[in-house]
């Protein structure tokens, strides 16, 4: 326990808010996005224009990323400070994750750009065939690969050894909104592919 309460402050009430807005992100997104699939809520809400609907929660989703990223942050200082790699590897890893976390996020959010990135098959707007280019042709999730790549980066940054038993918290949150996220999605496209064939 002594070891446990030497690298975790549980005390810290940032840690807990920060577990939970880590949480709440991909929940609170796919709760809403399937929404909008059933009911148009906010496509009606912007008078039926489904690009305006999701050019909204787009900025809604970025908005929140960023406060996730905040607590995160917020949190991680509230905790311990214990050394995890002897230097120069101490800079030099956490920055290379860093980068590469961030190719990835970049990359694929310019690949299948915003209505792509952020949900608008369930706003009704299809991509035209699938993004097999680069981040894609290396990774199947590149955006969660690359936010645990930056959650584990700044964890060794900062060095709070509580940051990496946040990381593999994100990576389960990550790994449960895409059982939940990736089928729909297939689903939304076979449906489209099964109308395509009978108006043929």
């Amino acid at each position: 326990m002594d070891a446990f309460s030497s690298v975790v402050n549980t005390s810290a009430t940032s840690l807990y808010v920060s577990l939970l807005s880590i949480a709440f992100n991909p929940t609170a997104w796919n709760i809403v996005a399937r929404n909008e699939y059933k009911n148009r809520s906010i496509t009606r809400i912007f008078g039926g224009n489904a690009r305006y609907g999701c050019y909204f929660l787009a900025f809604m989703i970025f908005s929140f990323g960023i406060l996730r990223d905040h607590l995160y942050q917020r949190a991680l200082a509230d905790q311990p400070r214990v050394p995890l790699l002897p230097e120069p590897y101490a800079t030099m890893v956490p920055v290379i994750m860093f980068v590469l976390g961030q190719i990835f996020v970049v990359t694929s959010t310019y690949a299948l750009g915003v209505t792509g990135t952020f949900l608008g098959d369930y706003f009704g707007i299809l991509m035209d065939h699938r993004v097999e280019g680069f981040p894609f042709n290396v990774l199947r999730d590149p955006m969660y690969v690359g936010s645990t790549l930056c959650f584990t980066a700044t964890a060794l940054w900062y060095e709070r050894p509580v940051g990496l038993l946040v990381t593999l918290y994100v990576y389960i949150v990550y790994a449960i909104a895409l059982r939940f996220e990736g089928p729909f999605t297939d689903m939304i496209y076979s449906k489209r592919g099964s109308v395509e064939k009978k108006e043929e």
